[in-house]
């Protein structure tokens, strides 16, 4: 798995942004984020910043649900869940809500 500064540099590549664009989505200078990407330690006010200037959002995924997450995100493929679904769930595709249940909030 790729660290998040890794993560944040790739994300800023797809979206065809140079360090120096970050002034703009972000509000910081580009020696700043160039420290950043390089060797940083953000504050999360920072972070948070970074993450909205590139279209993302950050995310707490909890341990035992990461493979579930990874799977998703990646290969397009059916979680596994922890709980069986109850009814009202069961009568929802997944391609409808493909994070139904994943982090096991109850709706």
């Amino acid at each position: 798995m790729q660290s998040l500064l890794e993560q944040i540099k790739k994300r800023r590549i797809t979206l065809g942004f140079k360090q120096h664009d970050m002034m703009l989505q972000v509000g910081i200078s580009r020696q700043q984020y160039q420290r950043l990407e390089s060797k940083g330690n953000p504050r999360l006010d920072t972070l948070e910043l970074i993450a909205k200037g590139l279209k993302s959002e950050i995310l707490l995924i909890p341990n035992e649900k990461l493979n579930a997450v990874i799977a998703l995100l990646c290969e397009g493929s059916t979680p596994s869940m922890d709980a069986s679904p109850s009814d009202n769930e069961k009568s929802k595709l997944l391609t409808d809500d493909p994070w139904q249940g994943l982090l096991g909030e109850n709706e």
